[in-house]
């Protein structure tokens, strides 16, 4: 039987997500099915997406959900949360490790995050699925969540 720990903290926190993100981060580009979209992940490093939470915290509030193996201390999993100061609060970023997956974990991450959220009286909450990570859609529909729009993204301009 796992022995995980949860662990409620904030941005400050961030670091400790860096090497889990780069693997969530790397999954997106292997999956890419453009080279745009490609590009994009491969250009996305850590310190880029941590300065982009960093500043939606400064302009509302962030909430980091740790889950760690309770054997080892190591961080296994994490969810990061942001509500805006007009109420729409976001799943920003979620991963287990491939090990402790199917084990509840992800569940556990996504139902403290969003009681989180739902504490601050959140409007409206959203998630974005990458194109190429639909398999994660039956995941979050067991929270609510639906497709309902699929936002395209201007490449930099290389058009004449």
């Amino acid at each position: 039987m796992l022995n995980i720990e949860y662990r409620a903290t904030d941005e400050r926190d961030l670091d400790l997500i860096g090497p889990l993100w780069e693997k969530l981060n790397e999954h997106h580009r292997v999956r890419a099915r453009s080279s745009d979209q490609a590009r994009h992940f491969g250009e996305m490093k850590f310190d880029i997406r941590k300065k982009r939470l960093l500043e939606k915290a400064r302009q509302g509030a962030l909430h980091l959900e740790l889950a760690l193996d309770g054997n080892t201390r190591k961080v296994i999993g994490y969810c990061v949360s942001t509500v805006t100061g007009d109420k729409r609060g976001e799943i920003e970023s979620i991963l287990v490790e491939d090990s402790y997956r199917r084990q509840g974990v992800g569940d556990n991450l996504m139902k403290k995050s969003l009681a989180w959220m739902n504490n601050l009286s959140v409007d409206n909450k959203i998630i974005e699925v990458a194109i190429g990570n639909e398999e994660v859609l039956g995941f979050y529909a067991r929270y609510g969540f639906y497709p309902r729009t699929l936002i395209l993204h201007g490449g930099k301009s290389n058009h004449r």
